[in-house]
């Protein structure tokens, strides 16, 4: 059996409260150039949710449990953490996933 069953990877639903979409969006795209500069970072993707303006997912991806932890401790997201009250209209919500396709042809050729 392949050990790459560490890889985390999970979607961060976070929901603004109303009239700080736009101030949640920024802080969300602030953490995307740092984040991909970790070395535990596989993806980091931000969506907005077209039926809900105001409602983020962030698909994110780390080798395993200890890449995300140091994530977690990061200036940048511990910046992002003292702003969640303000921002969120609830806590912010990480769902993981298991993949359970076969790796995509994508890049390769």
């Amino acid at each position: 059996m392949k050990m790459t069953a560490d890889k985390l990877v999970s979607i961060a639903v976070l929901t603004a409260k109303p009239g700080m979409g736009e101030r949640l969006r920024q802080a969300l795209l602030a953490l995307i150039g740092p984040t991909r500069r970790e070395p535990g970072n596989l993806d980091y993707v931000l969506f907005e949710l077209k039926d809900e303006p105001g409602t983020f997912y962030m698909r994110e991806a780390f080798v395993n449990q200890a890449a995300l932890d140091a994530h977690c401790e990061t200036d940048y997201f511990q910046g992002f953490v003292r702003q969640a009250d303000e921002l969120l209209a609830e806590p912010l919500r990480l769902i993981f996933m298991e993949e359970v396709s076969p790796p995509s042809a994508m890049g390769q050729g």
